[in-house]
């Protein structure tokens, strides 16, 4: 069963430019170089240079451009498998994420993790998950974390529409809003989990309210819009680092690809997305209120482009330059001895 685009999905009028332009720019830099990189994995999937699974943010920047924007240092976040973007918003290199993409030793992971698998400390994400939702009950854990050591961080949880429905989700819903953990569960909702709309896959369809039965507020905003995603992000944010406990966000939004490599996304017309490309594209959208704000011209915006092309393929020389992992590492990492 094919369904049409939801009008609530980028339909809204955009979020009037208030912020500073030095902050407009980033955004877009980051949500950028977020679909060139996606792009580019894409492209080294294809010649087999990256094996096994690999799920791709192509559409969805705005949301962790947007989240992570509000977010301090000493603040964790993590994820599921759709995770590539989520660790160029958190400033980890571009080198490091395709070089682990390939199984390189110049991976975060030393080449173990691949796409679904790897994580940063330094840079506060902890991992891509490849079970669905078990990032969650970590996510819970990691807030339980920050409020047991007082140090004010809060956790970002994201989970999509599909993980939404799975039990650990509930049971992390009611231990947060038990011990009143400063968490942020941000449901990704890009209407068709692995394959099915969320029309046929969930019986009640506004997300935001799932955690109302443990009094956990939530609040639905344009995923494909990033001022609209840092104003609400701003609210849920403040919420949880002040001890209020956790908070939902619901993002609406939409990806351009299928589930994953391997997903010929048979289950959408292809009108469908290239509708939300033309009307809704987060990246367009904030190029066009650079310009109509005269923050950037066309000239500048280019030359953006192609310095964020140019980091890619630098980075995708390193990771095929980058030597496979010694043997031995199959060795390492596998135990931690407490003291």
């Amino acid at each position: 069963m094919k369904s049409k685009p939801s009008p609530k999905a980028g339909s809204k009028a955009r979020t009037p430019t208030k912020e500073p332009s030095t902050e407009l720019l980033q955004y877009f830099r980051q949500m950028l170089m977020i679909r060139r990189l996606e792009e580019r994995a894409g492209q080294m999937y294809g010649m087999g240079l990256i094996g096994g699974f690999c799920h791709l943010y192509i559409g969805q920047e705005a949301v962790v451009v947007g989240m992570q924007s509000v977010l301090k240092k000493g603040d964790s976040i993590i994820t599921s498998y759709r995770d590539h973007g989520h660790m160029v918003a958190c400033g980890m290199e571009p080198s490091g994420i395709l070089a682990e993409l390939t199984g390189r030793s110049g991976g975060y992971s030393k080449g173990k993790g691949g796409s679904m698998h790897m994580f940063s400390r330094e840079s506060g994400f902890f991992g891509g998950h490849g079970i669905v939702a078990a990032q969650v009950p970590i996510g819970t854990g990691l807030a339980f974390a920050h409020k047991y050591r007082g140090d004010g961080g809060v956790c970002v949880t994201y989970l999509g529409d599909g993980a939404v429905n799975q039990g650990q989700v509930y049971e992390s819903f009611n231990m947060a809003a038990l011990w009143q953990l400063p968490v942020v569960y941000v449901i990704e909702n890009n209407k068709y989990a692995m394959g099915t709309s969320i029309e046929r896959a969930s019986a009640t369809t506004d997300l935001c309210r799932r955690g109302s039965a443990y009094g956990i507020p939530g609040k639905e905003a344009d995923g494909m819009d990033v001022l609209a995603v840092r104003e609400a992000s701003r609210k849920a944010v403040a919420h949880a680092r002040q001890g209020k406990g956790p908070y939902i966000l619901e993002m609406k939004t939409y990806r351009y690809r299928g589930h994953s490599m391997s997903d010929p996304a048979k289950y959408r017309t292809k009108e469908e997305v290239q509708q939300m490309r033309q009307q809704n594209d987060a990246i367009e959208n904030v190029r066009k209120q650079l310009l109509k704000a005269a923050i950037a011209d066309e000239a500048e915006l280019k030359k953006i482009d192609k310095e964020t092309k140019a980091i890619v393929a630098k980075a995708a020389e390193f990771a095929s330059q980058s030597p496979e992992p010694d043997p031995v590492e199959l060795y390492t990492d596998v135990l931690d001895e407490a003291v």
